[in-house]
């Protein structure tokens, strides 16, 4: 017979593989960003030097966070398996990254809501956590870090859409015809229109 605590306990462990593949997939977008970001008209911008530096510094951070959640994960001492969820997700996030209709701005937004989800999730295992035992939460305690820089770059991305936002307006009054608005109905860009 699992008791409760054992089901808590499972439970936290599998939140934390989901944790782990979804620390991977920051990472491997975070590096295709890296890549995507060598158009001329964007790297001779000092506000694109500031993102490029932001990015890289999110990545070396990403990368710190998955040593972090690895250390927890071996700490804990429960193996969990990702859920056929997050992998299908996961899944999907990779191709729509690879979507070539896509706009860079686009995809970092997309990379906005993933780490809403992933500081989400470890806000969720420290308070499972905490109801579970002090052994647990100890174990744990570690991912605070990790929690506290993901909500530090979902700040860092909105700054990013923001530059990324008004570089695709300037693009868009470029190509755009006399006659027709150069800008959306919102600043950002965000309705496409």
């Amino acid at each position: 017979m699992v008791s409760i605590d054992d089901t808590k306990r499972i439970l936290i462990a599998r939140k934390l593989a989901d944790m782990k593949e979804l620390q991977n997939l920051l990472i491997k977008n975070e590096q295709q960003f890296l890549q995507d970001c060598t158009d001329d008209d964007i790297c001779v911008d000092t506000k694109w030097l500031v993102v490029r530096h932001r990015l890289q510094h999110m990545l070396d951070s990403d990368r710190k966070n998955l040593g972090i959640i690895d250390t927890v994960i071996v700490e804990y001492g429960v193996k969990g398996e990702p859920k056929e969820t997050t992998q299908k997700m996961i899944s999907q996030v990779q191709k729509l990254m690879l979507d070539s209709e896509l706009t860079l701005f686009e995809k970092v937004q997309e990379h906005e809501l993933l780490k809403h989800k992933q500081t989400m999730a470890g806000l969720l295992i420290h308070k499972a956590a905490q109801v579970v035992g002090a052994d647990v939460e100890a174990a744990i305690t570690p991912l605070n870090t990790v929690n506290f820089e993901n909500r530090a770059h979902q700040e860092q991305l909105k700054g990013i859409l923001e530059i990324l936002g008004a570089r695709t307006d300037r693009k868009r009054a470029k190509t755009t015809t006399l006659g027709k608005s150069s800008r959306c109905c919102c600043s950002l860009n965000w309705c496409g229109g």
